[in-house]
This record gives structure tokens, sequence and C-alpha cells, in this order.
């Protein structure tokens, strides 16, 4: 069994394609960082260190690694003869590789299994957004595209800080996980992927990991950096940063519980468990790091705005989201395009247009008020209490 993963960095390598190396799979790793590539190239293995409750240590071997730019031919030929093909390269990247597969993808042989394609994103539906892309690009009708592949949407879970220098190929994780997918793409055929969870309607899992892992964590560091903490374990030691926190958490659990009927204690648990993930001391992740793509953090469907906004729809003011948003207008991180775009937004733009540039919000939203006063106060020569 061989399984193509795009996106050879932390995720890639310290979650993905160590849980396609414990199902069996060859991973072939594509990636565009000339180094990292050459690295595995000549690496026979890495280890994938767990840390925090019952902490382990995981080699991952049996991997051959491909520059994906400068070797696109050879990244075909591999996907045309492939099980599976994963990424964990950001949301805004897809659209890069779907020329790659849908190529890949029509010079399968229609003998083979349709060729099973996972986007493994922080996006909602991420394997649609690339679906599509391969759809617009392929050179082919598309029933002959339904019938030489499937796509499933997952949602994925573990945290993967920024490594210590001199590490080398070698990873630092959470011992948590989950990678929720799909089945129902599968027809009865869905891989068998040890740790794997298979779902027949996904989109409340994708909203609970992302209205409750991704808020907390980006209000961790946005709370933190304010309060000028280095780490997001530290943050999360603070009494007040972690009621911020727990704010915020409380006010998308409510919305949780409503939308998708998940069980009141059962998303109080998963809350719980959360909140001690961010605690672990053994993870060095920072403020900055977490932090980082303000914008895409603050867009209409994502983890801040996306709950504020169905809350605000069902009449229910959402003080903490708020409060964690404008904490994320203030936050900075050297060399972040999305930190300079963000100010210029704010710099530019008159209060009522910059919360549309951000958030997508229009003026008749019960939420665009809100917002609006919280940016109004980030304009240049307003003194933000």
């Amino acid at each position: 069994m061989k399984a193509v993963h795009f996106g050879a960095g932390n995720i890639g390598r310290g979650f993905v394609g160590l849980l396609l190396h414990k199902a069996g799979y060859e991973v072939v790793f594509a990636d565009v960082a000339d180094a990292l590539i050459d690295q595995l190239a000549t690496t026979p293995s890495y280890d994938v260190h767990e840390v925090g409750d019952a902490p382990a240590v995981k080699t991952v071997n049996n991997f051959r690694a491909l520059n994906s730019r400068s070797q696109e031919d050879d990244v075909v030929a591999e996907i045309a003869t492939s099980d599976i093909v994963t990424t964990a390269v950001g949301p805004n990247v897809l659209r890069f590789l779907a020329p790659v597969i849908a190529r890949a993808i029509a010079r399968r042989s229609d003998e083979l299994a349709p060729l099973q394609v996972m986007a493994c994103e922080n996006a909602i539906n991420a394997t649609d957004i690339l679906h599509r892309e391969v759809e617009q690009v392929y050179d082919g009708p598309s029933l002959d595209l339904a019938s030489r592949a499937v796509f499933a949407n997952t949602a994925v879970d573990r945290i993967v800080p920024n490594q210590d220098p001199g590490q080398g190929l070698d990873v630092t994780v959470e011992t948590f996980f989950e990678w929720v997918i799909d089945r129902t793409p599968f027809k009865g055929s869905a891989p068998e992927i040890p740790g794997a969870t298979y779902v027949d309607d996904l989109a409340p899992y994708i909203e609970r990991k992302l209205f409750t892992v991704n808020t907390g964590h980006a209000s961790a560091a946005y709370f933190g950096y304010a309060a000028g903490v280095e780490k997001i374990a530290d943050a999360m030691a603070d009494d007040a940063i972690a009621g911020k926190v727990r704010a915020v958490l409380d006010e998308t659990k409510k919305l949780l519980v409503s939308k998708h009927g998940f069980d009141p204690s059962e998303q109080e648990a998963y809350v719980q468990k959360i909140l001690r993930r961010f605690t672990n001391q053994h993870l060095p992740d920072t403020v900055v790091r977490v932090g980082r793509a303000p914008l895409r953090k603050l867009s209409r469907k994502e983890r801040f705005v996306g709950p504020a906004a169905e809350l605000a729809e069902a009449g229910i003011h959402p003080a903490a989201l708020l409060e964690a948003m404008r904490a994320a207008l203030s936050f900075s991180a050297p060399d972040d395009p999305e930190v300079t775009a963000l100010a210029e937004i704010l710099a530019s733009q008159e209060p009522g247009e910059a919360t549309t540039s951000i958030t997508g919000l229009g003026a008749d939203h019960p939420l665009y008020g809100p917002v609006r006063d919280l940016i109004a106060q980030h304009a240049p020569g307003h003194h933000i209490q």
C-alpha cells in the first residue's frame, strides 16, 4: 500500500505521516522545501516524541520524499499508482496542488481502485475545496473523475509546536490526537487507519473541533500576547487569562450544544480535556506561533466570527468572543504578512469598511455593530481603553 502526503512539515511528519505509516502504508512525502526534502530523501527514519500523559517515542520508516516543484512529473507518477493522497499544507495552498493531483488521476489505470483523497487541514470541509479545484483543471469528463477518485472530508486535531533547533527530522507532539473522517464517500471501502474515527456526519465534529480547540488555542495566544506572556502553557497558568479562555469556550459550548445536539455534559468534558491540553508544559508552544495569520482567524467562517455570528443571530451577545477578537486585532508577530495586511486595513479603511474587509460581515448582520465598535477603537489616533 502506498500513500502520497503533501506537506512534509511537523504536522505532516508528526501526525498524518505517522498514522499512515502505522497503518502499513509506504509514505511518499511531497513538499517544495528543498532542504527538508533532501534530508528526508537521505535519512532512513525519524522519531516522533509524544509528550504529556503516557509519553512515547514512535519511529517512522519506509518513506520516500520528492520535491513537488522540481520533481512534479515524479509526484504525478507516484499518485497515479497510490492508494491514498493526503495534505497538510494549509487551506490556501490546496489550489496549487490541484493540477498535480488532477494530472495523476487522469493517468490512473481503470483497473485500480479509486484514489482516496483527504485534505487534513484546519478548515471546514477542506477536501471539498480541493475537490472543486481538481474539477476545474481536470482534463477529462467529470464522470471519469468520479470513478477514479473519492474525496472525503476530515477533521484533524493534534498540537504540534515549533520544534527545538537541531532536532532534525524528529518531531515533538502532544500525546492526544483526533482524525475524524467522513465515511460516506467511500461506500464501504474506507481505508483502515488505526486511530482514525469514521462518522456518517462530519459537520458537527468539524465545528466542535474548530470552535473549541482552535478558538480556545487562538484565544489563549491573543490574551497571552496582550499580557506579555511567551508560552501558551504559561498563559493558561495565569488565572485571569485562563478565565477569559474559559468564558470564550462557554459561549462556543452553548452554540455547539444547541446547534448539533451534543450532550451538555459530554461537551463540558471535551472542553475540560482541551483546556488541560493547553496547559501541557512539555509543549514549548508560543503565543506568537499560535497567533499567526490573524486575518484568516478573523474571517467569516473561522474560529471567532463563525460562532459569534451564529450566537448573535440567535439573540445572544457573544461578549467573550468579542473580547478575544479585540485581542486579535492588537496582535503582532515578526515577519507575518497577515499582521502587516491587517494593520494596513485598519489604517486605510473607515471602521465599517474595515469590518466587512476583515470579517466578511455585512451592515445588516447583528454582529456587525459590535465588531465595528472594536475596529473603530483600533483606528490610528484612537486611544484604546
